[in-house]
């Protein structure tokens, strides 16, 4: 049984058939096919064919073992941000904060975003990020959104008082074409995005979510 095993092995490798291909086809530990396949030599097609698919079996491998990773991290943060919600709702800044971004902000690709026009709005989710996120000043980004009608020069200015962040951490200002019927505002300044690159602070924040609505008795949906 041995040689006609071998015998198998010798064709499948001649056929450039990979260690892992020929073991799905004889139960044999790969010390020993090593041992009978010792002389048998690759084309550079059969070696190239061999190490691409490896490389792809790998990278499979490894991704569905960040996924793992990121299943697990997600649901502890989860578990961790939902016991923080007795705590934090002492706080009246956290519960509306936590409600304005429920409605207003971003919750897609565990990016931390929230836009609006009214700088009284971004400069009371400046202060949540800050004091109830703990959010660093350098993960901070500004993004302004100006439609070509209303662009002014100070507009950067305006809003890196608001956001007290300097211009250094602004995008580039994205400017929209004007439509024929809109009118020219002055006291229209643009839109102003946070965005925060915090996968992490974007899970904890879904947490807060998950143990407020238990706090209220509303299940999630």
């Amino acid at each position: 049984m041995k040689f006609e095993e071998k015998v198998q092995a010798i064709r499948m490798r001649e056929l450039g058939k990979s260690y892992g291909e020929i073991r799905k086809k004889i139960k044999i530990s790969k010390s020993t096919l090593s041992l009978w396949l010792r002389d048998i030599k690759l084309s550079s097609g059969q070696e190239k064919r061999i190490y691409t698919e490896l490389k792809q079996k790998n990278a499979y491998r490894m991704a569905k073992a960040n996924q793992q990773k990121r299943i697990e991290t997600t649901k502890q943060i989860t578990i961790e941000a939902k016991k923080e919600v007795e705590r934090l709702l002492k706080n009246p800044l956290f519960s509306s904060g936590l409600m304005l971004y429920w409605a207003e902000g971003a919750k897609t690709n565990e990016v931390v975003k929230f836009s609006n026009s009214d700088p009284v709005m971004i400069k009371f989710m400046m202060r949540w990020f800050r004091e109830v996120c703990k959010v660093s000043e350098d993960k901070i980004k500004i993004a302004l959104h100006i439609h070509a009608l209303h662009c002014r020069k100070d507009m950067h200015n305006f809003w890196s008082e608001i956001t007290e962040i300097p211009l250094t951490q602004f995008y580039k200002t994205q400017i929209k074409p004007t439509s024929l019927g809109q009118r020219k505002n002055k006291l229209y300044n643009g839109t102003c995005a946070i965005i925060v690159y915090d996968k992490n602070l974007f899970r904890r924040m879904n947490g807060w979510k998950l143990g407020f609505l238990e706090k209220i008795n509303i299940a999630k949906i």
